[in-house]
């Protein structure tokens, strides 16, 4: 027998064997269930227990998961601009719901692309409490749903601010920008921040606070010509301060228009108007007496009538003072303070170029108001010099430019 053969038959041999030992092992294990009638009952058992804990069977093990979710649980007085986030690690979110608790529209909002975050992409509501669910699934798949809430800040810490010009409105070169805000501004900075103004001329301005709920905004000179300038204003979630929150946000464009502006010498009692920088007309005029001098300075044009009555006691006058005058209609009357000083027709023409009679305003024939009245707009320039008044006052009117550009840009704002 060759050694080839040999090998065959040898291995035959032990595959018969190994059979044999495992249909005498069948055998035994039937014998063994019919004799014994607790074995199934022990299978079972084995079977019931968790498959990683069986011997000899595992299943992958869950990674540890933790989370992170904004706002926290039973938080209040929440601020409406914060962004609810959840944010997970070793694990996934699903089935998301932000929404008001007394109903409502749910808050829109996106998960991340592998499912480990979420953000709301749309605004909270003041005074509102929101219910808050989501779901998080672990590496293993096992799911854990979860349930909280918060709730954002009362109505009365709302806070409002607004700007003049109004959007879309055109106004001459002098023109500042003023912000009034319904509560008072303690942190100054942060709106300022939240306030973005931009020119189509590229200038840059600064704020001035006249108070904590009054600004106004200007460049070191006065608009570029037939410029735009744009605010930018979100103001919704800035903490003004005293936990007051701003509530509103708008853009607005103010359209600058053509430099025009008119010089009122009281030594030669004459105004010289100019349009883009060319003199356009000259006229007499009257101002303030002794006892009413005009106030010098830079006064931008507030607004303008047709007709406005005049009243003495607007200024403090009663019958009999000696500087009292009857009420009367106004010509071609253009604002030039809050304090009542306008350009408007005198009562009196005999005394343009020679004399001054007014309570403070500039006075012309009716020819001249109306000419000024028909040529310039709000925020042009009307600069008044050599008067024995002081200079017009920033509150008193946009005496802005009165104030000199080291003063208004070094202004302590807490």
């Amino acid at each position: 027998m060759t050694e080839e053969k040999k090998k065959r038959k040898g291995l035959k041999i032990a595959l018969l064997c190994i059979a044999g030992v495992l249909v005498a092992a069948a055998a035994a294990v039937t014998a063994a269930t019919v004799a014994s009638p607790t074995f199934a009952a022990q299978l079972g058992r084995v079977l019931a227990v968790a498959p990683a804990e069986r011997p000899g069977f595992s299943e992958p093990v869950a990674k540890a998961m933790s989370f992170g979710v904004s706002p926290e649980d039973k938080a209040v007085e929440v601020n409406p601009a914060t962004v609810a986030t959840i944010t997970a690690k070793n694990a996934t979110i699903k089935d998301v719901v932000l929404a008001p608790a007394k109903g409502g529209k749910p808050v829109a909002g996106e998960l991340s692309q592998d499912g480990s975050a979420w953000k709301a992409t749309e605004r909270l509501d003041f005074l509102t409490t929101y219910d808050f669910s989501y779901t998080l699934v672990d590496s293993a798949g096992d799911e854990t749903a979860k349930q909280q809430s918060f709730t954002t800040v009362l109505a009365p810490n709302q806070a409002d601010g607004w700007m003049y010009p109004l959007d879309g409105q055109s106004v001459g070169i002098a023109q500042p920008l003023e912000f009034n805000f319904s509560e008072p501004v303690l942190n100054k900075k942060k709106v300022e921040e939240a306030i973005k103004i931009t020119t189509s001329a590229g200038q840059k301005g600064e704020f001035y606070w006249y108070s904590d709920t009054k600004a106004r905004y200007r460049a070191a000179k006065y608009w570029a010509p037939n410029s735009t300038v744009t605010v930018d204003m979100k103001l919704f979630g800035v903490e003004f301060g005293n936990k007051m929150i701003g509530m509103n946000d708008e853009k607005i464009t103010v359209n600058i228009l053509d430099d025009r502006r008119a010089i009122v010498d009281n030594k030669t009692k004459t105004m010289k108007i100019y349009v883009a920088g060319k003199l356009a007309q000259t006229f007499p005029v009257t101002l303030g007496d002794p006892n009413w001098p005009s106030s010098k300075g830079i006064h931008p044009i507030m607004d303008m009538h047709k007709s406005l009555p005049f009243n003495p006691r607007s200024i403090g006058l009663k019958p009999g003072d000696p500087d009292w005058y009857e009420p009367f209609d106004a010509k071609y009357a253009s604002r030039l303070s809050n304090s009542g000083e306008f350009v408007h027709t005198t009562l009196d023409p005999s005394a343009l170029g020679v004399r001054n009679i007014s309570h403070g305003c500039v006075g012309m024939s009716e020819a001249g108001a109306r000419y000024f009245y028909e040529t310039m707009r709000t925020g042009d320039i009307v600069d008044i010099r050599n008067t024995d008044g002081a200079f017009l006052d920033s509150t008193d009117g946009f005496g802005d430019w009165n104030v000199d550009w080291k003063t208004w840009t070094s202004q302590d704002k807490g």
